[in-house]
């Protein structure tokens, strides 16, 4: 990653050398997880306390109670729902190297059901929780349950939404360029009339 990289109005990209004191830790520890500091967390960084909120969530989501091809559910699904062409790309990736099938993977970048109906059911309650706002109807909830999931699970989902929130909307507002790592998974979304 080129450190100091302008992206939109003004928002750049740190590194673990030159951004703010308190996010270089953070940033640091990213690059040895990861390899490397993904523009993310690099604009992130401009405000310490979002991208430690971002990295708490994530730990959080991690240690929640969902399968692992499940929480890719969530990841790819909210970022699809939201239009975050980062996302979706970054998030395929990681899900694709988890071995989460890729005709799931696929069916998830298109908005389309899932023929496994335990994630099809994570797919749709992700879905709703987005499109609206968290009132999500007591059917919706019920069918998520029979489909062989938990309570703790709904509430497992509204945290990787939450998640996903902040990652998305800074996205949007910085027009984060993709990095590298994630071009092979490109997305675009769909543009609305009007």
């Amino acid at each position: 990653m080129m450190s100091g990289f302008r992206t939109y109005d003004g928002f750049r990209t740190y590194d673990e050398t030159d951004a703010p004191e308190a996010a270089r830790p953070m940033l640091a520890a990213a690059k040895k997880r990861m390899g490397f500091v993904t523009t993310l967390n690099g604009v992130m960084a401009e405000s310490p306390e979002l991208l430690a909120g971002y990295n708490a969530l994530a730990e959080q989501f991690g240690k929640s109670s969902l399968p692992l091809a499940a929480k890719q559910v969530v990841l790819i699904t909210a970022s699809v729902e939201n239009g975050c062409e980062y996302c979706v790309a970054a998030h395929s990736t990681l899900a694709l190297r988890a071995r989460v099938p890729a005709e799931v993977v696929q069916a998830l970048r298109a908005g389309q059901p899932i023929a496994d109906q335990a994630l099809e059911a994570v797919r749709r309650l992700t879905q709703a929780v987005v499109e609206r706002r968290g009132w999500v109807a007591e059917a919706e909830i019920e069918a998520f349950l029979a489909a062989g999931h938990t309570r703790r699970h709904v509430l497992d989902v509204v945290l990787g939404v939450g998640m996903k929130t902040l990652s998305n909307y800074t996205n949007h507002i910085a027009h984060t360029p993709l990095d590298p790592a994630w071009a092979d998974q490109q997305w675009k979304r769909e543009r609305q009339a009007g």
